[in-house]
């Protein structure tokens, strides 16, 4: 067994071998047979809708004097929760706001996180006293700006389908849940996801660090609703130094929900270790429920969502009939898709929503199926993005190599 700050001289040597998730899955696919010598670092990763997400905040609204207390505070229309500080006669508010939390039905917490990630100026609007008062912000004129997660990169999460014959309007759908079994909706990343790679938490523990969203982070502990079968973690970065590529807003048939990016390193001290990090889609279980009480009753597996799928949605323009009701556009979560235009990449999670609804066939994207009593469900939603959590799993990699994330 190797020692971890034996791999930390191996990367200040230049003589460490970091690969990421998929690179080492490709080799084990391949038939390589290795060993916990040949591999110094992996680094995982995970990104996707993230409910437990919330945002400490800090921020001036007027100069000290003018209120005593703020008693509801909004940022952009999103509602926040003042405190726990009362700030008395200060000018500022600190807050804390929920990535959950909901402007209206197409702009939420998660929005507002990517807007303030991105520099965007922030409405405030602030009422105490029987007063209002209002001014925007931008992240640099905030004096704490911090993201933290109450439960993030679950284990492995949850397939979910409509056994009734209705259609349920729920979070894990754009346009409500078709029933019976007309549909499935998936999440987590599969054999990429952090924990799936150190399930017993070996690494992945408090004051491990992390990256969140694509900042320098730290790990908490575990997450609420974290179990040995299914272990999660709470983890915090600062919002300052986050990327909005990995965040962000996606609606729902309920609502806004929030993105969110997890990254973590695990080093290979011993072939315990690589075992872990040796799990493949195919193998690794996904629990199938009913929305109607989120009971699991079968099992399927993530080698169904993310093997032999495509990862990206193809829009071909010149077969668009231009509908005047467009399907695609209407329960795209992330408004990436724009009819006779095409789609944003940097909005674009992959979800395959657009192509689950696009009458004419302008839109492609083979998303899989589940087997239910030998009836093969399609998948119709993904509320992970692979492409954008190997791409963090690539950035973490390069910032190892770097000397910029260090190992230990």
């Amino acid at each position: 067994m190797r020692r971890i700050e034996e791999i930390g001289e191996r990367i200040r040597g230049g003589d460490a071998v970091v690969l990421t998730a998929a690179d080492l899955k490709k080799r084990i696919r391949e038939g390589e047979r290795l060993t916990p010598g040949d591999v110094d670092v992996v680094t995982c990763g995970t990104c996707g809708v993230m409910s437990g997400t919330a945002a400490i905040l800090s921020l001036p609204v007027t100069e000290p004097g003018v209120f005593s207390r703020a008693e509801s505070v909004r940022l952009n229309g999103v509602p926040a929760f003042p405190g726990p500080c009362p700030n008395e006669r200060l000018g500022l508010v600190d807050l804390i706001v929920y990535g959950t939390a909901q402007a209206g039905p197409r702009y939420g917490g998660g929005h507002l996180f990517a807007d303030l990630v991105a520099g965007k100026a922030i409405e405030v609007e602030v009422a105490a006293g029987g007063r209002e008062y209002a001014r925007t912000v931008t992240i640099d004129e905030c004096n704490a700006a911090r993201l933290f997660t109450t439960r993030s990169a679950f284990k492995n999460y949850t397939a979910y389908v409509n056994r009734e014959h209705s259609v349920v309007r729920t979070i894990f759908s754009t346009g409500g849940l078709l029933g019976p079994c007309r549909e499935a909706s998936v999440s987590g990343c599969g054999e990429i996801n952090p924990i799936e790679n150190d399930p017993a938490l070996r690494f992945i523990r408090p004051g491990s660090r992390v990256l969140v969203n694509g900042a320098p982070g730290f790990v908490m502990g575990e997450g609420t609703r974290s179990s040995k079968e299914r272990p999660n973690i709470m983890a915090f970065a600062e919002i300052r130094e986050m990327d909005s590529r990995y965040c962000g807003g996606f609606v729902t048939s309920a609502g806004p929900e929030c993105i969110t990016a997890i990254a973590t390193a695990i080093p290979v001290l011993d072939r315990a270790a690589l075992d872990a990090l040796s799990v493949l889609d195919e193998g690794i279980p996904l629990p199938v429920a009913d929305i109607n009480d989120r009971r699991p009753f079968a099992l399927a597996d993530y080698g169904q969502v993310w093997q032999g799928t495509d990862r990206h949605v193809t829009y071909d323009i010149a077969a668009c009939a231009f509908c005047e009701h467009c399907a695609a556009g209407a329960v795209c979560p992330t408004g990436a898709f724009m009819t006779g235009k095409g789609i944003d990449p940097g909005l674009c999670v992959s979800c395959g929503a657009c192509a689950s609804s696009c009458t004419g066939g302008a839109v492609q994207a083979d998303l899989g199926a589940i087997a239910l009593d030998g009836v093969r469900v399609p998948i119709t939603l993904r509320q992970s993005d692979r492409n954008r959590a190997e791409t963090l799993c690539a950035d973490l990699r390069e910032r190892i190599l770097d000397h910029r994330f260090p190992i230990p």
